[in-house]
């Protein structure tokens, strides 16, 4: 019986499979109308993305100790707090700054929609939800595929016209 494989725990799993993962749940989270936890995967899989990126800089072009990297992502405390103080500044005057620059609005508003459901308990309309995961898409999808050329993730289309359509049954 034993051809069935054993996952490997999440804890041990490298970024890049995180990050799919994380993007699977956001997947079906739109088709379950689940707004607000599909916000929260949203921003946790553009965090991972952020996560990977600085370790790429840190630990693989400048060799530093991955026990010190993991502490200055803890330090940054979250999207916003990494892409602002290590990924912007660990990369300036290359030319993924630059498109790092370009996606700094998307990150804010990723970040301060997570924030209002995380900290507020804010419930949130499809429309907002659909914008974050868009913008999480393009900013793990640019963040990601400077290291991990053609990277790509699931395609939400599928996702977010299922939703449009269907509609829910009455509770009773």
């Amino acid at each position: 019986m034993g051809n069935k494989r054993k996952k490997t725990p999440y804890t041990e799993r490298p970024d890049i499979t995180k990050i799919k993962s994380n993007w699977n749940k956001v997947c079906g989270l739109l088709e379950r109308e689940e707004w607000s936890s599909a916000i929260l995967r949203a921003a946790t899989a553009s965090e991972i993305a952020a996560n990977l990126a600085i370790r790429e800089e840190l630990q693989v072009k400048r060799n530093l100790e991955s026990e010190f990297v993991d502490s200055l992502l803890l330090w940054a405390n979250g999207i916003q707090g990494k892409f602002d103080h290590l990924l912007r500044p660990v990369t300036k005057g290359t030319p993924a700054h630059s498109k790092f620059k370009e996606i700094k609005e998307k990150v804010t508003e990723i970040n301060k929609e997570r924030n209002l459901v995380a900290h507020s308990g804010q419930f949130k309309k499809p429309s907002t939800a659909k914008k974050v995961a868009l913008d999480a898409k393009e900013v793990i999808e640019m963040v990601v595929g400077e290291y991990h050329e053609g990277f790509r993730l699931k395609d939400l289309e599928k996702h977010l016209t299922s939703t449009s359509s269907r509609r829910r049954k009455p509770r009773g």
